[in-house]
This record gives C-alpha cells, structure tokens and sequence, in this order.
C-alpha cells in the first residue's frame, strides 16, 4: 500500500494465494503476533518524540503535523437533541484538548485535587508523561446536520462515501456523528485524551466505535522517513508535505469560495478500516509481491527504477511488458495514472487480536485528508476497487468521513464557526 489502498476482486492473472491459503487450512496463526500487544511505551523522552504541538491556529494540529508514532482514534454519536448541550460539550472539550496536548491534566488538577470522597476529574494515567507531541483533530459527520438546524450549513462534499465494489463494511465500525483524532508518540497519552474526553461527554455524545493504530505509515514531513505497512513495504513514498504549501492549498485545505464559508480553512477527513489478509500475503513470493504493490520490497524503488524516490514510470517497458504492471497499486493510486489527483495520507497500522479462526485480525487504518472527497477520493478509490491486484488480498471493513473545521482561534471552541454562523 505504497500510495492508496482499496478494495475489490483482482483479475491478475497466476495462481490465487487466496485459494493456496484455502487448501493448506484455515487454522494457522501468525507466529508472534502478541509481540505487538499491551502497552509499548513510544520513545517519549527522546527529543524527537517529547515535547508540544501548539493547540490553536489557522489549520487544526494533527493534519499536517509530522505524522506521531501511535493513534486513537473515536467516533461518536450525539445522544442529545438539545443544541446548547452540544454546544456546551465542544467547549468543554476544547478547554480539555488545549490543556493536555500543552502535557497538562485534562482539568486543574484534576487526578488528584478533587479530595478522597469526589471522583477525580481527570483520569491519571498521563500523569509524569511527556506531552509527547499530543495532537487533537476534531471533525463533523454528515449525520449532525442533519439535526439541530445545521442542515443548510451542510457542504455538498460532505456525503457518506458510496459503497465500492467489493466492500464489506460493518456498520458498528462506520460513520458517526463527531470524530476525534488522537496521535502521539507514547499510546498511553493518547488513550489518555480519548478516555477523558469521552468520559465528560456522557449524556451528551456516546463511543459509536474507535479504533488504535501503532506504527504510522505515512510521512507528512520531509524530515520524516517514510514508514513500512504491515505487508513490509514503504508506505506513503509520494505523499504530500508540510513543505509544500502549495500543494495543500490545492488538495488539502478547503476555500471560503469552495462552498461553505464555515470549513474555510479546513479540511476533510476519510477513515477506513483496512483488514489485511496477513496469512495470504507471507505465502505469497517476493516478485508476486513486488508486483502486487508496483515497488521493491526493501528499497522502495518504482520496478525499473533503483532509488525509492525515482520518479514513477508508467511507459517503461521490459521484455514481458510495463515494469509497472498495469493492475500494480502505486500505477492505480499515481497522480499520473489519476490526471494529477492528490491527497494527504495519515494512516496507522493496527493489530486487534484474531477473528476467531486463527487468523490475525490486523491491518491499514486508512486517513486522509482532502480539500473534497467527492473529487479527490472516490475517483480515486473506484480506480482501485475495480483493477488494483492488491485487492487479493486486502478488504475495507469500516469507512467514516468528516468535516474537520480551521484551528480554533483564540477563546474559541471546537466548531464555533459552524454552530454560530
């Protein structure tokens, strides 16, 4: 998944490792898969990895942020029909949010002060932790407008994603009304912020459902290098940087004229649950592999091509055709192959034990962000499910996507622009 993944039967022509995996039995399991389980503390000390991304500004943090090492992230439903309640919830999270990604309790205070015979107003778990780089990203789903008086304040951008051939969503693990984006470089203080944040908004907004992800797989940063999936490949080789202002302004962020003047300054965000089909592929062999994704295994080079950052060839040919074969990945997901469409990748590996048939239940949690995911990611995702050969061995189980807003200013709260418009 060098560039964008997908989903959808493959027509690349050999022997299926779906069908292999079939004959040699369902009942193997990924030899040290626990390896990844419980907490593993992030170097949070390390100077890389410590310290504070600033809370407010034009853009909200956790976007273009260089890319922290761990996620948690959350969908919520709002259970309320009252939009002061709402209202109230945004700004007490806001209050929270600037607090610990600046490595403070989530109130003053608040594990310890409240005295013996009050529950603590902060959780305790971040406690003696490093900010470790904490960003909080926020954003709308499409089912909040269409309650309290939002609906003309909808972007026409902001639908529920079409169904793409060969899906299998669960809906517990899709969509939701407010979704909020948790990264940093130690998961306890990510699990930190989502617990907490959570926590106060009972009786207002429940978890519809939420998802961890370890191991970025995309770089939003030139000073970053750009990470491995759990396929082992270099993931998110070509994808957009902070560096380039430019091409976020063209791709990412949206503009008061786009449509609705409220998301000026933000963006879109798209979340979907990858599953890895993890036994198929190890019994796949290299070149199949190599195929597959378009690129060398452990250079990250286009086939045809020596260095990870060489330029993608599509016209090259060798003497059993295109280096790049036409069903491969990065062909599918290129700016090139898609007339110059772009968008910024976020995603984060994950592990969530098995399915119950022995099989590790692992995978890609798909994030981007897009200036509008009618334009940009569809187009871009039904080029995939209908001819990308990796869809073999991968399928799409979740999908969500959200309006995230400009950084809040200043005593403003999370969403001030659209609920007082």
């Amino acid at each position: 998944m060098s560039e964008t993944p997908s989903s959808a039967p493959a027509s690349r022509a050999g022997i299926s490792r779906r069908r292999l995996f079939g004959a040699v039995g369902a009942g193997a399991a990924l030899a040290g898969a626990g390896a990844v389980v419980g907490r593993v503390t992030a170097p949070g000390t390390d100077a890389g990895h410590a310290g504070t991304v600033p809370f407010r500004g034009p853009h909200q943090a956790g976007i273009v942020t260089p890319a922290q090492d761990r996620m948690h992230f959350v969908a919520f439903d709002v259970t309320t029909d009252d939009r002061e309640e709402v209202i109230a919830l945004l700004r007490r999270w806001t209050e929270m949010a600037e607090r610990m990604t600046a490595g403070r309790e989530a109130t003053e205070d608040g594990a310890t002060g409240e005295g013996p015979y009050h529950p603590p107003t902060d959780t305790g778990e971040a406690l003696d932790l490093d900010a470790s780089q904490l960003t909080l990203t926020i954003g709308f789903g499409p089912s909040l407008f269409d309650r309290f008086g939002l609906s003309d304040r909808k972007p026409a951008a902001l639908q529920d994603l079409p169904h793409f051939p060969a899906d299998n969503l669960d809906p517990a693990r899709s969509g939701g009304d407010i979704a909020i984006q948790a990264c940093a470089n130690d998961p306890q203080v990510a699990v930190h912020a989502v617990r907490n944040l959570a926590r106060v908004a009972f009786g207002t907004a429940s978890v519809r459902w939420s998802q961890l992800g370890f191991g970025r797989t995309s770089s939003t940063s030139t000073s970053q290098q750009t990470p491995r999936n759990l396929f082992g490949f270099k993931d998110g080789t070509n994808n957009l940087k902070a560096e380039d202002p430019a091409s976020l302004a063209e791709s990412v962020w949206v503009d008061a004229d786009d449509d609705q003047a409220w998301l000026a300054g933000g963006t879109y965000l798209v979340a979907r649950r990858i599953r890895m089909l993890i036994e198929q592929w190890d019994r796949a062999v290299l070149q199949e592999q190599e195929q597959v994704i378009g690129r060398t295994k452990r250079e990250g080079a286009p086939l045809g091509k020596t260095g990870e950052f060489d330029e993608l060839d599509l016209e090259s040919k060798g003497p059993d055709g295109p280096f790049v074969p036409v069903d491969a990945h990065v062909r599918l997901a290129s700016a090139q192959h898609l007339g110059g469409l772009k968008i910024l990748r976020r995603g984060y590996n994950f592990t969530d034990g098995s399915d119950g048939f022995g099989h590790l239940d692992a995978g890609l949690f798909f994030i981007a962000f897009c200036r509008n995911p009618l334009e940009q990611f569809v187009p871009m995702q039904r080029e995939l499910a209908r001819r990308d050969a990796l869809n073999e061995y991968i399928q799409h189980v979740g999908s969500a996507v959200f309006a995230c807003p400009a950084g809040p200013a200043p005593g403003e709260y999370w969403g001030q622009a659209l609920f007082e418009a």
